[in-house]
């Protein structure tokens, strides 16, 4: 009895068994398959060792290291002249003609670049956010827009919870479902990183008179800065007053009760 090659098919695939291994019909029918599946978003199936255990990398040789062949200290060059010995061994790298007296400290190099921060989807002018740092943390503001430094611009309005115009990380905020519809174009263009640069101050001698005054007198905030003020919050205002219980809405503080988790609960 003479055994030939058998021919086998199996969803479009062919397969001899006279050659090959039967694994191969498997592979290639089941196709190039993730071991690993995602349950939700950043959340895998397996862990990292339980890939390890499936993969049964554990079985596998690590590689040795490649060897790496060290450069040559020295070099021959050719010298002419018939007295000279034809050749000369010189070093292969040239010295350096100076050096430093003294080990002098070098910056290290620092390849990263300041960019801007992409702006969070959920937040868009006239969003309602709820601070979660700072002076003011638990108030809720009104996002007005996002300046040059990516910093967010907002204002409580400081007539309903006293939060001034200023600002804030989007890092230390929560976006909220509510918002206001506000008219960008009424916002003052004056508004940017450099209205909030503080004024540098002038340096005096310290004198003995000027120790005994005690505490310093605190400045008044500049007039065209409360007028802005103002005006920012009249066109915030108008907007608020026309929903009802939103005024109240802003006035009220964040915190969380008992029980709570903030990741559980929708905003």
């Amino acid at each position: 009895m003479v055994h030939k090659a058998i021919s086998v098919s199996l969803q479009g695939v062919h397969y001899n068994k006279s050659s090959g291994n039967p694994k191969a019909l498997f592979a290639a029918s089941r196709g190039k398959r993730p071991r690993n599946s995602l349950l939700t978003v950043g959340v895998n199936k397996y862990s990292r060792s339980q890939v390890i255990a499936k993969r049964a990398l554990y079985k596998r040789k690590p590689a040795g290291a490649v060897a790496v062949c060290p450069a040559a200290a020295n070099k021959t060059v050719e010298v002419k002249g018939a007295k000279n010995g034809g050749s000369r061994v010189i070093a292969a790298a040239k010295a350096p003609r100076f050096y430093a007296a003294e080990d002098v400290a070098l910056p290290k190099k620092n390849r990263k670049h300041a960019g801007v921060a992409k702006l969070r989807n959920t937040i868009v002018p006239g969003t309602v956010l709820i601070l979660l740092a700072g002076r003011y943390r638990g108030k809720r503001v009104v996002f007005l827009k996002q300046l040059e430094s990516g910093l967010l611009l907002v204002s409580g309005p400081f007539k309903v919870n006293g939060v001034p115009l200023k600002r804030v990380n989007q890092a230390y905020v929560i976006a909220t479902s509510t918002k206001v519809e506000l008219d960008a174009s009424k916002i003052d263009a004056q508004l940017n990183d450099a209205y909030f640069a503080r004024p540098k101050a002038t340096k005096k001698a310290a004198t003995e008179e000027a120790f005994f005054e005690g505490e310093k007198k605190k400045e008044p905030l500049a007039e065209n800065k409360v007028a802005l003020q103002k005006a920012t919050d009249k066109v915030i205002l108008e907007a608020v007053n026309k929903v009802e219980h939103l005024r109240q809405y802003l006035s009220a503080k964040f915190s969380l009760s008992k029980g709570q988790a903030p990741h559980a609960l929708q905003f």
